[in-house]
């Protein structure tokens, strides 16, 4: 099984995907890990990034995920996966690819991107992440990222029997 973590930059994809692999034993892989350098040289001088400069990093993303399911491992991966047609791109079968998105209010993830020093997102961009992001209407475990990371975990290995 996946678990893919989505939501906008300060959502606590991160923190809360690393401490639910822990917890399952499982790996865990970050979005930012399959970003091509021109990706997070863009981001890093405060641009948002173009659905082409999506593409190639997408499809790390699908290319992970297909090869833990074929050898048979479960991992905890994150991705913003802000889209309906980006989550098409990466998710394979909804009974081996969970998805949960942490939801949050903008005043909470500025403010947690402003307190994130050195990270190639900047508070700025946040505005464009919000206006490209379309909440999935399905299939998806929706949590609220005002709980703490701990009780998020919970709720993912709860709503999912793990």
């Amino acid at each position: 099984m996946i678990v893919l973590l989505m939501g906008v930059s300060g959502s606590g994809k991160t923190t809360v995907g690393q401490r639910l692999a822990s917890a399952l034993g499982w790996q865990f892989r970050d979005a930012d890990e399959f970003h091509p350098p021109a990706n997070i040289k863009k981001m890093s001088a405060g641009l948002p990034l173009a659905d082409a400069d999506r593409a190639p990093w997408l499809a790390a993303i699908r290319a992970y995920i297909d090869d833990c399911l074929a050898r048979g491992e479960s991992a905890v991966v994150t991705c913003s996966a802000l889209k309906e047609r980006y989550r098409r791109a990466i998710l394979t079968d909804a009974a081996t690819v969970k998805l949960v998105y942490l939801a949050g209010d903008f005043a909470l993830l500025e403010t947690r991107l402003q307190e994130r020093p050195g990270h190639f997102m900047k508070a700025g961009m946040l505005e464009s992440q919000f206006a490209d992001l379309e909440p999935p209407s399905n299939a998806a475990l929706t949590l609220t990222v005002g709980d703490p990371p701990d009780a998020l975990v919970t709720q993912i290995r709860a709503a999912f029997g793990l």
